[in-house]
């Protein structure tokens, strides 16, 4: 595991000590420090139940717990709100929005954290949302209401609201729900991207395999972080196998790693 007073404070993108955190009256997230590097991919990845989603939604502020969540090392319970969402864009699961809102104006949404109180959306807000409609391919039907949208369309349009705040730091979870291959795998090309231009990306997935090219997995079980390592590693891809009691192995192909269930 990455260690968080080994890494120099410019080379992490979120930092977290000592976190535990609760839903309703059970423990969920058990003593967890960990440290996300800056300008990477990182996944991740673990059992249904084993924390994830609380996780990140613990490193986004968006749930009480104990400990310490640092952002561009800054802590988040020092951040205003307004600039806590200017630095740190948010996809959650099964997201909402209101079905008579057109695609254009979802995505408009995510410029708010830029705009002031009751401002109209500047010229770079209309450029930010066009860039992030056409990154989803939703460009097409940006006057069409989300109601009329299937759900992987809907998906895309709710990745575009988080990619349109333009932030350091993007946290998805499950963000390739509803969606086909083949966007799937332009999700996974746009992360790429994006990690390229210097912006940092945290995703929780299912898909093993895609999870699997990604930067570095951190790897979750039962409320706790029971590795974090390069998804090249050896030693990870042991990890992940073992967190997934032996029912996957991990091989190569085509330069890449696929993960496969063992029958």
């Amino acid at each position: 595991m990455l260690a968080i007073d080994s890494v120099a404070t410019n080379s992490v993108a979120v930092c977290a000590r000592s976190i535990s955190a609760s839903l309703g009256n059970v423990e969920v997230l058990h003593d967890i420090s960990l440290a996300l590097p800056l300008a990477r991919w990182t996944s991740v990845v673990g059992p249904n139940g084993a924390g994830k989603s609380t996780l990140l939604k613990v490193l986004a502020g968006l749930l009480p717990h104990s400990g310490e969540v640092a952002l561009l090392g800054q802590p988040v319970a020092a951040l205003r709100a307004r600039q806590r969402a200017q630095q740190l864009s948010w996809l959650g699961q099964n997201e909402s929005s209101a079905d008579d809102l057109t695609v254009y104006d979802v995505a408009m949404l995510g410029r708010l954290p830029h705009q002031a109180w009751l401002a109209p959306p500047s010229a770079a807000d209309h450029a930010a949302v066009e860039r992030a409609l056409r990154a989803t391919q939703a460009w097409d039907w940006r006057g069409r209401a989300l109601g009329q949208l299937s759900g992987g369309e809907r998906q895309r349009v709710l990745l575009a609201r988080a990619l349109a705040v333009e932030a350091q730091v993007l946290l998805m979870d499950e963000p390739l729900a509803n969606l086909d291959p083949p966007h799937q795998t332009d999700w996974l090309l746009m992360v790429r991207g994006l990690v390229a231009s210097g912006k940092t990306v945290v995703s929780v997935l299912h898909e093993i395999s895609f999870a699997l090219q990604a930067d570095e997995l951190v790897l979750m079980d039962q409320g706790r972080v029971t590795h974090q390592g390069a998804c090249s590693d050896a030693a990870t891809q042991r990890a992940l196998e073992q967190v997934f009691d032996h029912r996957i192995a991990i091989y190569p192909l085509a330069g890449q790693w696929v993960a496969l269930p063992k029958i």
